[in-house]
């Protein structure tokens, strides 16, 4: 009597184990169902992390199971704007933004499976050290960047003031070469110009967008003004782009009245930056290059499509795109494409690019700015219309 009540508790704790196992999963397939839309694809999920967690010949880490499908994911969108930022992506994005970091001063992007130096900022290490618009980076301390994502690249480049990172870089012609960059703090430089010998045009450089960069401009702008200029040389070549906000800036002092760029997200939603210059002062020459991106291409295509200036030098690199960081947590994130930029024709510049009005190339070898004396020649013609 004894052996079978025994016998009875022992099925009735099998039972309720069963079953709570049973609902233990059934909730998992339940929550992953209602975010795949498919049971088969929950079950699949599920079964994949139960077969490598009991059948794996070594340890499984939990927490690397799921950073892993977390990457998988977000990578699977296809963007490598859009990535997912671990616990060591995150915190090296957080030390970056309080200044706790080394860098060499480059800003690179994708195309295809390579990232492609966009821009070397001037007077910062990675320009020091020879490193060119174009140049692709094949590897980071012997380390392939093939397999890498955006963030994990930039987080390889970035380090400790003082220390020293290598890179390898495939330049234009196809030929292979080391560079050692020893990291240091970025000096971001944002407007600088004179008037052009000889003449009554201006010079404006802006090397890159930061949050200075419109009232920098303006002041310089007045300061030529004053000088005597009647006509402008804006000089975007390996600017990389930077805030959007300080593109527009710069662009509503040199665009008519109307729109100066449209940013649409996914849902069709569209916000647009408009400028209320009532008439263009001078006549305009715009210098761009593969180094020109973002907020650089913003400024560009608003004054190609409004016909306030000409383009000269070679297409543009082609980033038109807006990202916003989500915090999952206190220690991960994910960097999220949210919109993309239209120029004021409806032009979508990503992956595309902005093709100059007058092209020309820069030689290497160059020892006459020839895309500068082309704009200059073509000021001076107007001047004297």
């Amino acid at each position: 009597m004894f052996g079978k009540r025994r016998w009875q508790f022992a099925a009735c704790c099998l039972l309720t184990a069963v079953l709570t196992t049973a609902a233990i999963v059934g909730t998992e397939a339940v929550l992953l169902n209602r975010l795949t839309g498919s049971v088969s694809e929950s079950v699949r999920f599920l079964r994949t992390m139960k077969l490598l967690k009991r059948n794996y010949n070594g340890e499984v880490d939990n927490h690397q199971l799921f950073d892993g499908a977390l990457k998988g994911m977000v990578e699977s969108v296809g963007d490598p704007y859009t990535v997912y930022l671990n616990k060591k992506d995150f915190q090296q994005l957080s030390e970056m933004t309080v200044g706790s970091f080394g860098g060499i001063g480059i800003v690179f992007g994708k195309r295809g499976n390579d990232y492609v130096v966009i821009s070397a900022l001037e007077d910062n290490p990675g320009a020091k050290a020879g490193i060119k618009s174009g140049d692709i980076i094949t590897a980071i301390d012997d380390k392939s960047t093939r397999e890498m994502n955006m963030e994990q690249v930039a987080n390889k480049i970035r380090g400790k003031y003082g220390t020293t990172v290598t890179l390898e870089l495939k330049d234009k012609e196809g030929k292979l070469r080391k560079v050692n960059v020893v990291r240091a703090e970025i000096k971001n430089p944002s407007v600088a110009g004179q008037m052009l010998a000889n003449t009554k045009i201006g010079y404006i450089r802006i090397a890159i967008f930061n949050e200075n960069t419109g009232d920098d401009f303006a002041k310089k702008y007045a300061e030529l003004e004053k000088q005597g200029m009647q006509a402008l040389v804006l000089d975007l070549r390996e600017n990389p782009g930077g805030i959007l906000d300080a593109g527009v800036d710069v662009a509503r002092m040199l665009v008519p009245k109307g729109p100066i760029v449209s940013v649409i997200d996914k849902n069709g939603n569209k916000f647009e930056e408009t400028s209320s210059l009532e008439k263009v002062k001078y006549p305009l020459a715009v210098l761009v290059d593969h180094g020109s991106a973002s907020a650089s291409e913003i400024v560009a295509g608003a004054i190609k499509d409004t016909k306030s200036g000409k383009l000269f030098g070679v297409k543009t690199f082609g980033k038109g795109s807006v990202q916003s960081v989500y915090r999952l947590d206190n220690n991960t994130a994910v960097k999220i494409t949210v919109a993309k930029y239209y120029t004021p024709s409806g032009v979508s510049i990503h992956n595309v690019g902005i093709e100059p009005d007058v092209k020309v190339e820069l030689p290497e070898d160059a020892k006459v700015d020839v895309q500068l004396k082309a704009a200059e020649e073509y000021l001076l013609g107007e001047l004297n219309k």
